[in-house]
């Protein structure tokens, strides 16, 4: 499904590389592009159990963010996750977004209550402004 939603321009995936040691350590994507409306969302993202609460997602949420409404020059960035997993949702909060809806039974699962977030950040953000729009060190 990915590989076929990334061949039809629906979304664009990401695999996270720890600087280290060259190892995969997780994944993300950009999703539900709407590159009529300039419109996606960030999402289908894991991380292996020893990089969860780095940082490593802030970092990567900040460059996506950033790549997201600098290059791709989107207006809108939209997060959903299950409305039952509370660390997602803290994680989402953090990085500055509102909570703007709720899906009861989102079309892509019917056993889901999901959240959705948008309308992130004043753009352009300078260099200098990195932490104080992650809002964190650490997760």
């Amino acid at each position: 499904m990915a590989f076929q939603e990334h061949m039809d321009g629906r979304s664009l995936p990401f695999a996270v590389v720890n600087k280290a040691d060259g190892k995969i350590i997780g994944t993300t994507r950009y999703c539900n592009i709407d590159s009529a409306n300039r419109r996606l969302e960030i999402g289908h993202t894991w991380y292996a159990k020893s990089f969860q609460r780095t940082g490593v997602n802030t970092e990567c949420k900040y460059l996506l963010l950033r790549h997201a409404f600098e290059e791709l020059e989107a207006i809108a960035v939209e997060f959903r996750t299950n409305w039952f997993n509370h660390r997602s949702r803290n994680a989402i909060l953090r990085l500055g977004a509102k909570q703007d809806g709720v899906y009861k039974k989102p079309p892509y699962r019917s056993a889901w209550i999901a959240a959705r977030y948008g309308g992130i950040f004043d753009y352009p953000i300078g260099v200098g402004d990195r932490e104080k729009v992650a809002g964190i060190r650490n997760e």
